[in-house]
């Protein structure tokens, strides 16, 4: 049985999301493993599943048009009933931002990239 039915890794660097998708597939905790590019399509997904879908979404904080905290001001409006969890996965060592994804209640961790195994299983 696996923890989550659905992964969902958004993050504008597809070579990133391709060592990241295989690293989490190859842990077999979900039914899938999805990744965008875009935080909009990724909001468009999260929006056509159920809230008894459970999902993990791991989240980088740079991208364009709209970024990490983009996205999290969106999903709070559009999705507060959710109980997802939602990982900062951010290659920034700034510790404004960690302090900033604190500030998100949705927010339940902040990893520094690369993401390893050992830091997907400590997540866990």
């Amino acid at each position: 049985m696996h923890s989550y039915y659905s992964i969902i890794l958004i993050d504008d660097d597809p070579i990133n999301n391709l060592i990241n998708k295989r690293l989490i597939s190859k842990l077999d905790i979900a039914d899938q493993v999805e990744e965008f590019l875009e935080a909009e399509k990724a909001l468009a997904r999260i929006q056509s599943l159920t809230e008894s879908e459970n999902t993990l979404i791991l989240l980088d904080i740079n991208m364009p048009v709209m970024n990490g905290w983009d996205f999290l001001n969106a999903y709070l409006k559009k999705f507060n009933g959710r109980n997802d969890r939602i990982i900062m996965l951010s290659s920034s060592i700034d510790f404004q931002d960690r302090q900033k994804a604190k500030q998100f209640t949705c927010v339940e961790g902040f990893i520094e990239k690369p993401l390893t195994p050992e830091k997907f299983k400590n997540l866990l």
